[in-house]
């Protein structure tokens, strides 16, 4: 049976949405004859950018007039109006078992992400691991377009096709790049304790690339607290410039990593947003693992930065406190960062 509709959902969080593009891409262009709706929430939704023509974007409100049993209510039947005839659950939290409850009692039928729980929990277990690579959540998500009748070859290189992004958009920011010169993001905060470098040792890190010729630094962050810190390490060392001071909008901040040579950052959003417009990511990796699935599009592990420690992982998501109360997963040489940027082997082009 071919579907004329098919509503995909994935509300949060923004890496994991930002994992869902390759995929959905992918499927879309494969099935040019068959509408998807993506709804997610509101900042998320910002990152589909030049989408398919037959990717619709919707905005779930589920803090205002989507909120509760009631709101999921109304978001079920405003999605049900738009004639949608299956359903690619990506998320699979209790907001989403609402939402397809109410679809399977329209009698439309559901797909669910296996986010492999039981596979994690052994990872992530103190004691003996099972130290064994999982499957990716890209290869998640394009299962359950499989089991839905939507078999497909992943193709996506960027956002951008073979293209890099506008740099119009962040002109106000800072002049074209010039030739011979090299351009490397920072983003070294994350939403948890266990995925943060330590900040006076991503200094470090800031130093000693940004006394490098030829290079400029951005600088990733959001919030007052980051802001500040960013700020400090902007007016201490040359050639950084700090996108933290103002919320510039993700068509700006992909736009301008479209031309960057490398990004450096933790497990976070930002090593995905990075990973979208074709970047290489030198990311750090404390208490959570790539061997998790959640390693960026297309990067390679070779460019990962992390201890091999008989306690790693302790978490999936890094939200666990340190149970050792060290975190010498985290206790990482600076010199290691900047020996892996280096590695990329874009200094090496100027004689």
């Amino acid at each position: 049976m071919s579907y004329r509709k098919v509503l995909i959902i994935r509300l949060s969080a923004l890496g994991d949405v930002a994992m869902t593009i390759p995929v959905i891409y992918s499927v879309c262009r494969a099935y040019p004859d068959t509408t998807f709706v993506m709804v997610t929430q509101k900042v998320a939704s910002q990152l589909f950018i030049q989408a398919p023509e037959n990717l619709q974007v919707m905005v779930a409100d589920v803090k205002g007039r989507h909120k509760g049993f009631p709101g999921l209510y109304r978001l079920a039947k405003e999605l049900h109006d738009l004639s949608i005839d299956a359903v690619a659950d990506l998320h699979d939290v209790l907001r989403t078992k609402v939402l397809r409850f109410f679809f399977k009692l329209w009698g439309i039928r559901v797909e669910v992400i296996d986010k492999g729980r039981k596979e994690k929990q052994r990872l992530t277990t103190r004691g003996t691991k099972q130290l064994q690579p999982l499957r990716t959540s890209f290869d998640r998500y394009g299962e359950v377009f499989n089991s839905l009748g939507f078999p497909f070859t992943p193709h996506f290189s960027s956002l951008y096709g073979d293209a890099k992004g506008d740099e119009a958009l962040y002109a106000h920011l800072t002049p074209s790049k010039k030739p011979g010169e090299y351009w490397i993001g920072i983003a070294p905060f994350a939403k948890h304790e266990g995925k943060i470098y330590p900040l006076d040792r991503m200094e470090q890190v800031v130093a000693q690339l940004s006394a490098e010729p030829d290079v400029k630094i951005f600088l990733f962050g959001s919030g007052e607290r980051e802001r500040r810190q960013l700020a400090a390490w902007r007016e201490q060392y040359p050639h950084i410039v700090s996108l933290a001071d103002k919320r510039h909008g993700f068509a700006v901040e992909l736009s301008l990593i479209s031309h960057l040579d490398v990004m450096v950052s933790m497990d976070s959003a930002n090593m995905h947003l990075a990973s979208l417009v074709s970047v290489p990511v030198v990311s750090v990796w404390g208490a959570t693992h790539p061997y998790c699935g959640f390693l960026g599009w297309h990067q390679s592990e070779a460019c990962v930065v992390q201890r091999p420690l008989p306690c790693r992982p302790c978490s999936i998501f890094g939200n666990k406190p340190c149970y050792l109360k060290t975190y010498e997963c985290l206790d990482i040489d600076p010199a290691l960062v900047v020996a892996k940027v280096k590695s990329l082997g874009f200094f090496k082009k100027k004689k």
